[in-house]
C-alpha cells in the first residue's frame, strides 16, 4: 500500500501547488510579487513548522552542517519563485504551469554541465525533444505579427523559473550528500521570506481583510503542499511518483477556468503532450539506469 500512499500525496501536492498558484494569479494583479513570495514562503512555515514539531523532527530540521549550501539554494529557489509568480501575474496558469514541466529536462543538461553526471545521447535527445515542444508552448505569445508585450514578458519569466528552478534542485542533489530534507525545506522558506521581505522598501500594498486572507491560504497551500511532496518521498522513490507531477495541468486548467475563465489554446496542448512524454522517458531512463547500477553493485565479484 505505501506506493499509493506515495501517490496520493504527490497528487495531493500537485492540488495544493495548483490552488497556490491561482492565488497567485489573482493577487499577482495588485501586489507586488516580493509582497506575494513573502506571504507564500513565511505563512507556509506555520504547517511546516507545526508538523516538524508533532514528528518530533524540529531540531532535525533547525541542524545543518553547510549554511552555505542552503544559502545558494534558497537563492535560486526565491529568485525562481519571483519569476514565477510575476509569470502569473500575465499569462494563464495553465501556460505556467505547463512550460514549467521543462524544468526536469533542464535537471538533467545542468547535472550533466555542472556535476559532471554522465548524460548519454537518449536523455540528450529527450531534452532537445522536450525543449521543441516548449517552443511549440511559447509560440504564441511571441507571435511577431500580434505581439503582445506583458504576454511576452511572461512567457520570459516562466521560463526564467524552469532554469533557475532546475539550478535550486541542482544545489539540492548537492545538499542531500550531508542535510536532511526538513532541514532543506525550512531554510528554502526561511531565506526566501528574509529575501522578499527585502523587497518591502520598493513599495508594498496594504490588504484588506479579505485579501490578507487570500494571502495567507496561499501561504498555507504552498505549505501544505511541500509537506505532501516530501512525505511522498517517504513512501516511494522520487522516480516511482515523478510521472505524477503532471497532474498539476490538469488542476491548473480547471483553476485557470473556474477562477479566471482561462482556456488553454491548442499550442499548450500540443506542447505539453511533446514535453511531458520527453519527460517521462528521462524518468523511465533514470529508473534502468538506477536498477543497472543496483544490479552492478550487488553482482559478485568477476561476474560478467
Amino acid at each position: 500500500m505505501s506506493i499509493y500512499t506515495a501517490i496520493l500525496f504527490k497528487v495531493l501536492s500537485t492540488a495544493c501547488f495548483a490552488v497556490m498558484s491561482a492565488f497567485a494569479r489573482g493577487l499577482g494583479e495588485t501586489f507586488p510579487v516580493g509582497q506575494v513570495v513573502f506571504f507564500r514562503s513565511f505563512i507556509a512555515v506555520v504547517p511546516v513548522l507545526i508538523f516538524y514539531a508533532w514528528r518530533n523532527e524540529l531540531w532535525t530540521a533547525m541542524n545543518t552542517r553547510r549554511p552555505l549550501g542552503h544559502v545558494a539554494r534558497g537563492l535560486f529557489g526565491v529568485a525562481a519563485m519571483f519569476c514565477g509568480f510575476a509569470a502569473l501575474a500575465r499569462i494563464p496558469i495553465a501556460d505556467v504551469t505547463a512550460i514549467g514541466f521543462s524544468t526536469p529536462l533542464i535537471i538533467v543538461a545542468l547535472a550533466g554541465l555542472l556535476l559532471g553526471e554522465r548524460v548519454r545521447i537518449y536523455r540528450w535527445s529527450a531534452v532537445i525533444v522536450g525543449l521543441i515542444g516548449v517552443l511549440v508552448m511559447l509560440a504564441p505569445h511571441l507571435s511577431f505579427a500580434n505581439p503582445s508585450p506583458g504576454a511576452s514578458a511572461g512567457v520570459v519569466l516562466a521560463v526564467m523559473n524552469a532554469v533557475l528552478a532546475a539550478a535550486a534542485y541542482v544545489q539540492i542533489r548537492r545538499l542531500t550528500t550531508s542535510e536532511t530534507t526538513s532541514s532543506i525545506v525550512l531554510y528554502f522558506f526561511l531565506i526566501s521570506s528574509l529575501v522578499a521581505l527585502a523587497t518591502s522598501p520598493l513599495g508594498w500594498v496594504w490588504p484588506t481583510k479579505q485579501q490578507l486572507v487570500g494571502l495567507c491560504l496561499m501561504g498555507v497551500a504552498g505549505g501544505i503542499g511541500q509537506l505532501f511532496m516530501t512525505e511522498s518521498y517517504r513512501y516511494a522513490q522520487a522516480s516511482l511518483t515523478a510521472p505524477f507531477d503532471y497532474a498539476s495541468i490538469i488542476w491548473a486548467v480547471m483553476l485557470g477556468y473556474v477562477a479566471f475563465g482561462e482556456v488553454p489554446g491548442p499550442n499548450v496542448w500540443i506542447g505539453s503532450v511533446i514535453v511531458i512524454a520527453a519527460g517521462l522517458f528521462v524518468i523511465w531512463r533514470e529508473r534502468q539506469l538506477g536498477l543497472q547500477r543496483r544490479r552492478d553493485m550487488e553482482a559478485p565479484p568477476g561476474a560478467t
